[in-house]
């Protein structure tokens, strides 16, 4: 893994650079504090993965111009907005190895500058003059706050299936990873092919982000994930791991789960426990399957480009979204 990411790091760093200086630059609110509150998460150490998706998409059909930086920040905009709201709602302590926003800097100003984000994010959607980047923007916006809306009703519900399971990643997480893909494909004035397969390599790439991500929550440590080990079954997330567990285990053993599953203040030992019984029924060894999938599925649709040094950094990151330990 870390192989991977510094050969990434080698390869893209001018970019990331440049993006870092679009997001100081293009941030521009009219009062300090909400640039602390946005700053206080978005330059935490973000991987800045979206905003380079958009950089190298446009890349690879064949344009480069200043203004994709400036459309780059939309999407970091949009993710610390979600970001931002998440950890309200999920009552959540702790984000990229800190405390969240709104334990910090409060519930209202924390909601209020994610809306902020959201609205800049527009504006400079806006300012493309493109209708069709402006309608991914919109239609990412409305399909994350469905997402949202479908987790928290399936909250702690241990009859969530894969299927809901991979629409909702796919709505929370997913959208903004393939939207960014779409976006440099419009701005290139790609092909319909082209901008079909990248669109589409960005959605399995957005589904193994999310699926990596659960995964970590039962195989990494908080310092490596930056929160809470197990916050998201505290937060009553069932994940792949854990629905595909539940189904395979013994009706013993699936007692016990779901009874360490349903409980909010579960201890230390009993996840433990449940982590023994995913290793047990093979949850994560699933989930790690099907992620790898997606990962073949998002490397096949870059076949239809040109070798070049933009098409190896988009299959590096594939494996690396897998790969990674955070």
């Amino acid at each position: 893994m870390t192989g991977i990411k510094q050969q990434l790091l080698s390869m893209v760093q001018g970019d990331l650079d440049r993006i870092e200086t679009a997001l100081e630059s293009n941030l521009t609110p009219h009062l300090e504090l909400v640039r602390e509150v946005a700053g206080h998460l978005m330059f935490a150490g973000g991987k800045r993965l979206r905003p380079l998706l958009i950089v190298l998409c446009a890349r690879i059909c064949g344009h480069e111009a200043p203004f994709v930086t400036k459309l780059t920040s939309i999407f970091e905009f949009l993710h610390t907005a979600t970001l931002l709201h998440d950890d309200v709602i999920d009552e959540a302590s702790m984000r990229r190895g800190k405390p969240v926003a709104n334990a910090v800097y409060g519930t209202s100003v924390t909601v209020l500058t994610g809306d902020f984000l959201l609205a800049r994010a527009l504006r400079i959607a806006a300012e493309s003059e493109s209708l069709r980047i402006i309608e991914v923007v919109a239609a990412m916006t409305e399909e994350i706050s469905q997402g949202e809306i479908h987790q928290l009703i399936r909250k702690g519900d241990i009859s969530i299936t894969e299927e809901e399971y991979m629409d909702v990643i796919r709505r929370k997480t997913g959208v903004l990873i393939q939207g960014a893909c779409n976006t440099g494909a419009i701005l290139a004035e790609a092909s319909p092919e082209k901008e079909n397969a990248l669109t589409q390599y960005g959605d399995h790439l957005g589904l193994v982000f999310q699926i990596a991500d659960d995964i970590l929550d039962y195989t990494a440590d908080t310092g490596e994930l930056g929160k809470i080990l197990g916050a998201d079954l505290r937060e009553g997330k069932l994940t792949l791991p854990v629905i595909h567990a539940l189904k395979a285990a013994s009706a013993t053993d699936r007692k016990r789960m779901e009874a360490i599953v349903v409980n909010p203040d579960f201890t230390t030992e009993e996840f433990v426990e449940l982590q023994g019984l995913l290793h047990r029924y093979g949850g994560i060894e699933y989930a790690k399957n099907v992620a790898a999938g997606h990962v073949r599925a998002a490397k096949k649709n870059l076949e239809m480009f040109e070798p070049s040094e933009t098409k190896a950094v988009l299959s590096l990151i594939a494996d690396y979204a897998l790969d990674r330990r955070a």
